[in-house]
């Protein structure tokens, strides 16, 4: 039998034989939620000239400043900039304009009253020099970096991108990922049970944590338990796809075909069996053409288990993404363990009022059992103990 491995080692071996897919450039309405692949550098100072903060007046401070100011002009946002000549008088402006030349101090409108020609200052109200200007280069100077390779592309990330001038991002290249669910036993979604029957649900769940953080290009396929059909399916998938993710026929039975298979069409195995439950028989290789091979344990929580904690951080890696810090729980009740595996445990997540992220254990009573998923927001990590992992317990928390 094949020798167990750590959960740590199972991970150390997938990020040491994966391979990089490269990067490629696509426009910027396109790049929300992909992976940075380039440094962004500031364009120009941000902000780009002296601004004004509120809509109101800009005078020039003196001391004592005078109560009353002579509407000079208006210096509105988009404007070429203004000058203020010298004197008890003031420009009009509005948020986002350059700050006049000669002005060092913006009064808010609701500071002020506006008395024909002239613009009055609230009874004691006492104007500060400088305030309400966003000085240039506050934010940042030219050539400054703002996000690194291997970021995340979310909304901050855009606005940066947009502002800067990058019409076009390069970001990590997205692989062509086939899912295949392995089993006589399995139909289609939309077809009738027949006696012995379950519908497929493993390639959905999967597909789904995995285009939820972007990956689009995936297709579902089904094979039946038959030597010959799962080696041909394999073979045109490898040749055409990027990943194959597999779910069932890679345990012991007699009829799980999948490890044989994959031997046959020369793909590598770097690993067979981690010491976690659930998801033990886990295997993981590399092909000729250094595609990524995942195949899983056909139990539904354990195939969705090994998808969160090693396919889907593995795939994100490889397109660029940055090594982040994990996400980590505190329980707030005993979860059960085991003297020797790595137990990954369904949690619900929720914010106690002194902000600690706590995560209530609600195990599944097999492998099989997802009906009380949907009430969970992941797993949490727990490594082998001969007792229990008591309540306070800090683990590592994988999301769906």
């Amino acid at each position: 039998m094949t020798e167990l491995i750590s959960v740590a080692e199972a991970q150390a071996r997938i990020a040491a034989h994966m391979p990089s897919f490269g990067s490629e450039t696509v426009p910027l309405a396109e790049a929300a939620g992909r992976i940075l692949r380039q440094p962004l550098h500031a364009e120009h100072d941000h902000p780009p000239f002296d601004r004004v903060m509120m809509d109101g007046i800009a005078v020039r401070w003196q001391a004592p400043l005078p109560r009353a100011f002579a509407l000079a002009g208006t210096q509105l946002a988009g404007m070429a900039v203004q000058s203020l000549q010298p004197g008890d008088v003031c420009l009009e402006v509005t948020t986002g304009a350059m700050v006049p030349l000669g002005c060092d101090c913006v009064i808010p409108v609701e500071q002020t009253r506006r008395d024909g020609n002239r613009y009055l200052l609230a009874d004691d109200y006492q104007p500060l020099q400088g305030q309400f200007i966003h000085a240039r280069g506050s934010d940042c100077v030219a050539g400054a970096l703002l996000l690194e390779s291997g970021t995340r592309i979310g909304a901050p990330e855009m606005a940066l991108l947009a502002a800067n001038g990058v019409a076009r991002v390069t970001v990590g290249a997205m692989p062509s990922i086939a899912i295949v669910s392995t089993g006589d036993e399995l139909v289609a979604v939309d077809a009738p049970l027949g006696e012995g029957q379950i519908r497929r649900s493993n390639d959905v769940a999967m597909a789904a944590a995995l285009r939820l953080h972007g990956f689009d290009r995936v297709v579902l396929k089904h094979v039946a338990d038959d030597a010959a059909m799962t080696r041909d399916m394999l073979a045109d998938l490898l040749e055409s796809h990027d990943v194959l993710i597999l779910s069932g026929g890679v345990s012991m039975g007699q009829r799980d075909y999948v490890p044989a298979a994959l031997d046959a069409l020369g793909v590598q195995r770097v690993f067979h069996r981690i010491a976690q439950k659930p998801g033990k028989p886990m295997w993981f290789g590399v092909g000729a053409r250094r595609q990524a091979v995942f195949a899983l344990p056909g139990n539904p929580v354990s195939a969705l288990v090994c998808a969160v904690r090693y396919v889907r951080p593995a795939l994100l890696a490889s397109m660029g993404k940055a090594v982040e810090p994990g996400e980590v729980v505190c329980l707030d009740a005993p979860a059960d363990t085991h003297p020797t595996l790595t137990c990954f445990v369904p949690v619900h997540v929720q914010t106690d009022p002194s902000g600690r992220l706590l995560a209530h254990p609600v195990p599944s009573r097999t492998s099989g059992d997802f009906s009380s998923l949907p009430c969970t927001h992941g797993v949490v990590e727990l490594s082998p103990d001969a007792s229990q992992a008591h309540a306070g317990t800090v683990a590592s928390l994988y999301r769906w």
